[in-house]
């Protein structure tokens, strides 16, 4: 490829050709624990691969001549351990980017995403989203184009987080409800002609905004270590859930599991957009927590931050309590149904949901723990999100993810 280093020249001398054809189906699989954090020395690494010293020294070095991963010249032993220094490894801060990009409710936003989750450059978020969804994805393509040429980096693909179903294998969009799109838009198809017309290179992929935070956050925050994670969340408009088995999202047979907003959670209570009555969708989103709280939500900020700032600054008073009261009761009611059936062993909360759970833990998990048969008999932990953007992160997941499947393909 262009540009990139021989490998066989990387690291403290050259390479073997044997020991690198023995490693190389490993760079993926190695690649992969770097980029989440789980091989933070090479020894790790040796160890997690259950390969030999040298051959984890080669796969490493190759790692680095393609410039995803840096090694530490000077190896180290942590403090107080008597066994030998191993060298660190981490992502490479100057590498390779993905092209994020998320529409909801509210707006939409760009950013670049590195390896390791971290993102590069973001754009400030736009407040409005046109009917068409051309001219939407076209917007936030142009946006994170102008990222890409300000910063130089080369990018390895583009991911989209939108607030809808996505249905496989045609990537269209089939319930973008608060979103006015017509359903079954070709979301995938529009945005990857978009972004190849931009110039920008690599393949193009979308996914449901609550699919991409779990993701990332099973890979890079509340959720790692997991092996069987829910995610549930609600952003500007709606609730999501999300599933990730043994590291993978578990979408079902054409990419629609998980549909947990219209479980229903009040028998008596507002019509829903999917016209059933008193799903979460209605009874657990930002707008139900205002309307709860006998609040009429302004035009000036998203229904989220209004939501949010009502529980930061005022949840002392008897209203707004006992309107968060009313609907974390809502979610923890949809939350033991899912753990009920699903058997998780973590559960984290994104959006509105993790301000809810942090204002008032014990009776959200109270609410779980009494509704749930695996709630009394073993506790499920129930924790916030940690990510800012998970669903940005989330995107660039997928752009990443031919990476991180064979560096060697997808970077030629």
């Amino acid at each position: 490829m262009s540009g990139m280093a021989d490998p066989r020249k990387a690291g403290a001398g050259p390479i073997s050709r044997a020991r690198l054809d023995r490693g190389r189906g490993a760079l993926g699989p190695a690649l992969e624990l770097v980029h989440t954090g789980r091989a933070p020395t090479r020894a790790v690494l040796t160890a997690e691969l259950g390969v030999t010293r040298a051959t984890a020294g080669a796969v490493a070095a190759e790692l680095e001549a393609l410039g995803l991963i840096r090694v530490d010249a000077r190896p180290s032993a942590p403090a107080g351990s008597q066994g030998r220094p191993s060298h660190r490894l981490e992502v490479a801060e100057d590498g390779p980017v993905a092209l994020a990009a998320q529409v909801h409710t509210d707006g939409f936003r760009a950013a670049l995403v590195g390896l390791g989750g971290r993102i590069v450059a973001t754009t400030p978020g736009c407040e409005t989203v046109d009917a068409d969804p051309a001219k939407v994805l076209g917007a936030v393509v142009e946006a994170g184009a102008d990222l890409l040429r300000a910063t130089g980096r080369r990018c390895v693909g583009a991911g989209l987080a939108v607030p809808s179903a996505v249905a496989e294998p045609d990537g269209l969009a089939l319930n973008p409800l608060h979103l006015a799109w017509p359903a079954g838009e070709p979301v995938r198809r529009i945005f990857a002609g978009l972004v190849h017309a931009a110039g920008i290179t690599g393949p193009a992929f979308a996914g449901n905004d609550v699919n991409l935070a779990a993701l990332a956050e099973h890979r890079h925050g509340a959720g790692r270590g997991a092996r069987h994670l829910l995610c549930v969340a609600t952003g500007h408009r709606g609730v999501g859930g999300a599933l990730v088995l043994d590291g993978r999202l578990h979408t079902g047979s054409s990419g629609l599991a998980l549909e947990v907003g219209h479980l229903t959670v009040n028998p008596e209570g507002r019509v829903c957009h999917c016209g059933s009555r008193g799903c979460l969708d209605v009874e657990a989103d930002p707008l139900a927590l205002l309307m709860e709280a006998g609040l009429h939500p302004g035009p000036e900020v998203s229904l989220l931050d209004q939501a949010d700032d009502l529980l930061r600054t005022r949840y002392a008073e008897p209203a707004v309590r006992a309107a968060a009261e009313t609907l974390i009761d809502r979610l923890g009611l949809g939350l033991a149904g899912l753990v009920n059936i699903l058997n998780p062993d973590r559960v984290i909360l994104g959006g509105l949901h993790r301000s809810l759970l942090n204002a008032d833990p014990e009776r959200l998990r109270a609410v779980v723990a009494e509704r749930s048969l695996w709630g009394q008999s073993g506790s499920v932990p129930i924790l916030p999100c940690t990510l800012d953007h998970d669903s940005l992160v989330g995107a660039a997941e997928l752009a990443w993810q031919p990476v991180l499947d064979d560096p060697l393909a997808a970077l030629r």
